[in-house]
């Protein structure tokens, strides 16, 4: 009976961390099924080698898995509960199943007897009942944030085009004279990091919620706009920004700490000349079609790149481990460098090693 009660215990735990502790918290019953809801998706998208049938096949991943664990949990309530039914002398197992099953899903079709198995009966039938509340609740409230969330990824595609780029953003507000009006854009970003922050971390299914459209995500949304404030504060002969500046701040401590929640490898504090992902011909190659676009672009390339650079090198692996980890769609300076889905092997919530070369 103890072990009984020990697994309603930590079942009942892990629904606690999941469904109302406001904060990023990790427990092993949704890693466990996430993880295992990740090889199957994996062995299944082998049979994929097109980018277009992997975005379908994981288009289901978050919902199916999140509509698994509930199931999970009941299961693991019906179980401890017919190992306490059965110590509490009600019969035989099946008999204590039964009574179990009976009081978890409230169908009332068996009664123990005597007053211990009664109360262990309603705390059963309430559990069951609460937690079919609370992902009722759930489920409402995560769908907000994904709208949050989805709402400022399209307006970037209005922005910067389909795959997002930076370049292609700061030439289209020049090109349509709102570039003295771009300190907005930063602002509207800076709150959507702070919203990601803690909507992906309290919400550990929701960074794998896929965009609406194949081509759009929050990781590649996320790693253009940190690109283009980076660019716009180290290459553009413009009065630097400090609004920008909080902007980048905001991005790159957003993407770490949702970057922590799923054990993706980084420097917390790298050197403004570590290596990134970006190389300085890349830089230099951006610097020309900013300048044929009609931007002023600095003069000194070499204090360009090392600012660039400065600010690129505080997000560059969690960005890249973020794309590998989320599947995320071709994007120039984010996914276009992360490993493909079916080559590196998967760790705990199918977590896998960006390279940074």
């Amino acid at each position: 009976m103890l072990a009984g009660l020990i697994l309603v215990a930590a079942t009942l735990m892990s629904e606690i961390h999941t469904f109302v502790v406001p904060r990023a918290a990790q427990t092993r019953i949704p890693r466990f099924v996430f993880l295992a809801m990740r090889y199957l998706f994996r062995a299944i998208g082998w049979r994929s080698r097109t980018y277009e049938g992997t975005d379908r096949l994981f288009a289901l991943y978050a919902p199916i898995s999140l509509l698994v664990l509930p199931v999970v949990w009941m299961t693991m309530v019906a179980t401890a509960y017919t190992v306490v039914y059965w110590g509490l002398s009600v019969g035989s197992w099946r008999a204590a199943l039964e009574t179990s099953g009976s009081s978890v899903f409230t169908l009332g079709f068996q009664h123990p007897q005597g007053l211990a198995a009664t109360l262990v009966c309603f705390s059963e039938a309430g559990l069951g009942v609460g937690l079919l509340a609370l992902l009722i609740t759930y489920l409402p409230t995560m769908y907000a944030s994904f709208q949050r969330r989805e709402r400022m990824v399209a307006h970037l595609d209005v922005r910067a085009g389909t795959p997002p780029s930076a370049v292609v953003m700061l030439i289209r507000y020049n090109t349509i004279d709102r570039l003295d009006r771009i300190e907005a854009l930063w602002e509207a970003w800076e709150d959507w990091f702070i919203d990601i922050e803690e909507s992906h971390t309290s919400f550990a299914a929701l960074p794998f919620f896929r965009s609406p459209q194949p081509n759009r995500s929050w990781v590649t949304a996320a790693g253009a706009m940190l690109d283009a404030a980076a660019l716009y504060n180290s290459a553009l002969d413009v009065p630097r920004s400090g609004q920008a500046q909080l902007t980048l701040r905001a991005g790159f401590i957003s993407l770490r700490r949702i970057g922590d929640f799923f054990q993706i490898p980084y420097d917390p504090d790298p050197s403004p000349t570590d290596p990134i992902a970006v190389s300085r011909q890349e830089v230099d190659e951006v610097l020309d079609r900013l300048e044929a676009g009609g931007l002023p672009v600095k003069s000194d390339r070499d204090q360009v790149w090392a600012d660039f650079a400065g600010w690129r090198v505080n997000y560059d692996a969690v960005l890249l481990g973020l794309a590998a980890l989320t599947i995320a769609p071709i994007a120039p300076w984010s996914s276009d460098r992360s490993p493909p889905f079916h080559r590196p092997p998967v760790t705990r919530w199918g977590r896998r090693r960006a390279s940074v070369d």
